[in-house]
């Protein structure tokens, strides 16, 4: 069996304080954060081959402090459930886990058991960058040495390119080159032997932001998520879901994006289970390994090296200057941002859109993207309707707060890793998508119908 340090890639960490000497000596502390799993980490298995080096244990502790994991009653039960499972992998490997509230109390974990390094897991996103960097504030001349490792993606995202991308085109082949170093099995992870203390007290976990987007029936946790990649690359979806996966009606995404958002399955299991079907379901294991890896490494690529993936000021230059030329273009509609969450439009299709949303916690791709493109229509100004559309996004699907949801609203929104199109009213050079096309792609009616209104305020849907 391949060992850690067969299996383990140097590139995947970057160093942020270097060790306190040649006697640097204990145990090591995981910042546990994007990858909220025991199985398939290399941010843990580094932190105990670390530990192991220097004499000491690897612990873990979870911060909730500015989590996205807290925003609403939906994202926390979620998120609770699976920490409640990884906790109880992670003991039974012999691993402790403090939950503690933020950064601060992270720090002081590390003085008080007199760690020797603290490894952190890697995201793009500011939020997580700003929480890094406070702790390398805290921890700068004490001697700890503090690391990041990127385990979510298969390439680290540093190691796949030095720049922001133009799009898919010119980072598919720099990913697909490395992934003969990359895409490997993983290790196991090993034993820790001795008492790991009391276990981890899920019950202070404070309330979430906002306690009215209800849970939705999506099993949490690593179990669950292992379970759901099975029964993805071993069914009849995988082999479906090159030619289908853009057809709301039809039943060929893989619903992994919450455990892989949260954490649960690590994207590098999710892309060597479908390899391993290529003979059976060729083009749909194709498909969903340029989903899976390469599209979505060039989200985490875009958010790490533009600051405002976020804004319209992260458009490309084309792109900004088309939707500002435009931005006062008369709007056949316009509706509120409050109409829009309300499923308050003239269409039945959009309509039915934004209560898959809210009621299932997940929209069908295909369709956030036209969701977005008619926010855009509908908004008084482009900056309006990716603020919409974000807030949306975030509060309600059980993946938002996630590079996917930034760089899958700014493609439809402002023409991140799209090109210019035919110029038109409003949209500009932006890509235009309509009702029409819908029509042309699924049974528009058979989707209106799935998700009906069940409450007042919804309009009289096109026909």
């Amino acid at each position: 069996m391949a060992t850690f340090e067969d299996l383990w890639r140097p590139e995947r960490e970057r160093q942020i304080l270097a060790p306190g000497g040649a006697a640097w000596r204990g145990d090591v502390v995981y910042w546990m954060d994007r990858d909220a799993r025991a199985a398939d980490n290399w941010a843990l298995l580094r932190a105990r081959d670390l530990a192991k080096a220097r004499g000491g244990a690897a612990r873990v502790v979870w911060a909730w402090e500015g989590s996205a994991a807290l925003a609403t009653a939906r994202h926390r039960a979620f998120a609770v459930a699976g920490l409640a499972e990884t906790a109880a992998d992670l003991r039974a490997r012999g691993y402790a886990l403090d939950v503690v509230a933020d950064g601060a109390a992270v720090a002081a974990l590390v003085a008080r058991v007199g760690a020797a390094a603290v490894v952190c897991d890697f995201s793009p996103l500011r939020a997580a960058r700003a929480r890094v960097a406070a702790l390398e504030a805290a921890l700068a001349g004490t001697g700890v040495a503090l690391s990041v490792v990127d385990a979510h993606n298969v390439v680290p995202v540093w190691e796949a390119s030095p720049k922001k991308e133009v799009g898919a085109r010119t980072l598919r082949k720099k990913i697909t080159d490395r992934l003969p170093r990359f895409l490997t099995e993983f290790p196991e992870l090993e034993r820790q032997a001795g008492a790991v203390g009391p276990k981890a007290d899920l019950g202070a976990v404070p309330d979430a932001a906002d306690a009215q987007v209800a849970p939705v029936a999506v099993a949490p946790g690593a179990h669950a998520a292992a379970a759901a990649l099975e029964a993805f690359c071993a069914g009849p979806r995988l082999t479906r879901y090159a030619a289908e996966r853009n057809d709301p009606n039809a039943d060929a995404q893989s619903g992994l994006s919450p455990y892989l958002h949260f954490g649960h399955l690590a994207p590098q299991r999710a892309a060597l289970r479908a390899r391993a079907e290529r003979k059976r379901a060729h083009a749909g294991a194709a498909a969903f390994l340029e989903e899976a890896v390469v599209r979505r490494e060039l989200s985490d690529n875009f958010c790490w090296y533009e600051p405002h993936y976020d804004s319209l000021d992260g458009a490309a230059a084309w792109a900004r200057a088309s939707l500002d030329l435009h931005a006062a273009d008369a709007r056949d509609r316009v509706y509120s941002a409050a109409d829009l969450e309300a499923a308050a439009t003239h269409e039945d299709v959009w309509n039915a859109a934004q209560r898959q949303l809210v009621a299932t916690g997940k929209m069908h791709g295909f369709m956030r993207m036209y969701w977005a493109k008619k926010i855009l229509e509908w908004s008084p100004t482009p900056a309006a309707a990716l603020a919409t559309a974000i807030h949306l996004n975030d509060k309600y699907s059980l993946d938002g707060s996630d590079p996917n949801g930034y760089v899958g609203i700014a493609w439809s929104i402002m023409g991140t890793h799209d090109m210019g199109w035919k110029e038109r009213p409003v949209f500009g050079k932006i890509r235009y998508m309509n009702y029409n096309g819908c029509k042309r792609k699924f049974d528009v009616a058979e989707y209106a119908r799935a998700f009906p209104a069940t409450t007042g305020g919804a309009k009289k849907p096109r026909t």
